[in-house]
């Protein structure tokens, strides 16, 4: 029996550099892997097997910046209390472009604290996230919504594992660079080449040159599934390839990656969010940020970002860096708030045409 938790040592070496280190697309992700962990390639397969079978790990997969394959935003919704725990089980189950479904709450009393489910949304581009949002209103009987669309993004990552020894004010030498969401149209061909790109590793799909079954799955050859990947980084379509750990849940003997996570909220003036985000980003616990609009009901916030941990304390303490931070920078902070994460499931948006107007015509 190989050790399965995320803390033994090995696994720990692994994942630190599994979790979110691997960018770009390479032909033969886990022998590099293996060399930056310094683990031998068959102790990573092994483990990392291991680690998907026993949940651990809940999935292994190239990941796509799929804000530039498709219409994306932040969901905000104002649900009946009678009505929250059936919403969020049918945009957990049933609808396959919402990816994180996250009940939340926040200790101040604001407006938008009524907004208790939030989502991650993905359409295809040719289609409208209003009239996707229109049709959720009415199947899951919402009082209303808010889209919050990223204007700009600083920080896409994991890496819980790595980020636990994070100090609270750690962040990189320089500013986070602002990526522009910019949707990019692809061929049938293409379409074949991605959707196998992305789908999720099995156990006995842990080995060396993975892709090799995949591109016998797409009907191409080896060296036209590589070449046609290798344009999907070209016009930064990929992510990296990364093996996801079970953050939410404890493990089968208890053990949690994180207890808790924060969707921090700062409002800085008009102008200066693009100033303000690559401040925050920079900020190693942070796994997310963006600059959204949150309106009104959130007090006009504009930079949104996700940090975890084991402790709620701890996180604030975090957060509170990057509000001195932001002052030191000379950006005045307008207004902040925290929403806390409560249940919670995760699954990646799906984002194929073909995909999405199937759902249609089944889900009416």
């Amino acid at each position: 029996m190989l050790p399965v938790e995320h803390n033994d040592p090995v696994n720990a070496a692994i994942l630190a550099i599994s979790e979110d280190k691997i960018a770009g697309f390479h032909e033969d992700p886990f022998s590099v892997i293996a060399e930056q962990s310094g683990q031998p390639l068959e102790t990573v397969l092994a483990r990392v097997r291991a680690m998907l079978e026993a949940g651990t790990i809940r999935r292994v997969r190239q990941t796509l910046i799929a804000n530039n394959l498709a219409e994306g935003a932040l969901v905000a919704w104002r649900v009946p209390e009678e009505n929250l725990d059936a919403a969020f089980e049918f945009l957990f189950k049933e609808d396959p472009f919402s990816g994180h479904v996250v009940i939340r709450s926040t200790d101040a009393k604001i407006p938008g604290g009524a907004f208790r489910l939030w989502t991650t949304l993905k359409v295809p581009a040719g289609f409208s996230l209003t009239e996707h949002c229109d049709l959720l209103t009415k199947k899951i009987g919402a009082d209303s919504f808010r889209l919050m669309p990223a204007r700009g993004i600083f920080a896409l990552g994991v890496g819980h594992v790595r980020r636990k020894t994070c100090e609270p004010g750690d962040r990189s030498e320089n500013p986070a660079t602002m990526m522009s969401p910019a949707v990019v149209h692809l061929t049938e061909l293409e379409w074949r080449v991605l959707l196998e790109l992305k789908r999720e590793f099995t156990p006995e799909e842990i080995t060396t040159f993975p892709w090799i079954k995949r591109a016998e799955a797409a009907g191409v050859t080896q060296d036209e599934f590589h070449s046609v990947a290798r344009s999907f980084l070209d016009r930064k379509l990929l992510g990296r390839f990364s093996t996801f750990l079970e953050h939410v849940k404890p493990s089968s003997t208890g053990v949690r990656v994180t207890r808790f996570n924060g969707l921090f909220h700062w409002a800085v003036p008009p102008g200066r969010e693009a100033e303000a985000g690559a401040e925050i980003g920079r900020h190693d616990i942070m796994t997310h940020c963006y600059w959204r609009e949150g309106g009104p009901e959130f007090n006009h916030v504009n930079i949104m970002g996700v940090a975890h941990g084991t402790e709620k304390p701890r996180l604030l303490e975090h957060k509170a860096a990057m509000d001195k931070h932001l002052q030191e920078a000379g950006i005045p902070l307008l207004y902040t708030n925290v929403f806390w994460g409560g249940r919670s499931e995760i699954k990646p948006s799906e984002i194929s045409p073909l995909i999405y107007q199937e759902w249609r015509k089944r889900i009416g």
